[in-house]
């Protein structure tokens, strides 16, 4: 059963704007430490893919943060939230602490799917309750 959808659309050129301002603290704010080594990675190689990098990430969040009812409210936190790629690179939601506990306590299981494109990433999330027979 469907507890919740969560779309995003993040306009790259802003987030770049944001990194150009804040620097690293503005990355900071919204990766966990797994993400901010692939962003740093990313970044020193080609500057560009970082901030796309780290626009989806943005975009992933917030989509997540719609589909599970909470917006950015306790406790979905940004680095609470991992978006990570597995082994095939398909994108998966990783979630710490106290949103990991009460994300499992409520029975849901996450669905993200994110795309970037030159200017905008984007970002839809499907959050499920699992139904047990």
């Amino acid at each position: 059963m469907i507890h919740g959808i969560g779309c995003d659309i993040c306009d790259v050129r802003r987030i770049g704007a944001s990194l150009e301002r804040h620097g690293d603290r503005f990355a900071g704010k919204i990766l966990c430490d797994a993400e901010m080594a692939v962003w740093r990675a990313r970044s020193a190689r080609w500057p560009e893919r970082g901030v796309r990098y780290l626009a989806t990430r943005f975009s992933a969040k917030e989509a997540f943060s719609k589909a599970i009812g909470l917006g950015l409210r306790m406790p979905m936190t940004w680095r609470a939230c991992e978006i990570t790629n597995l082994a095939g690179g398909r994108p998966a939601i990783v979630l710490h602490g106290g949103l990991k506990e009460w994300f499992e306590a409520q029975g849901l299981a996450a669905h993200v799917s994110v795309s970037d494109e030159t200017d905008y990433a984007s970002t839809f999330v499907v959050v499920e309750k699992k139904v047990t027979p």
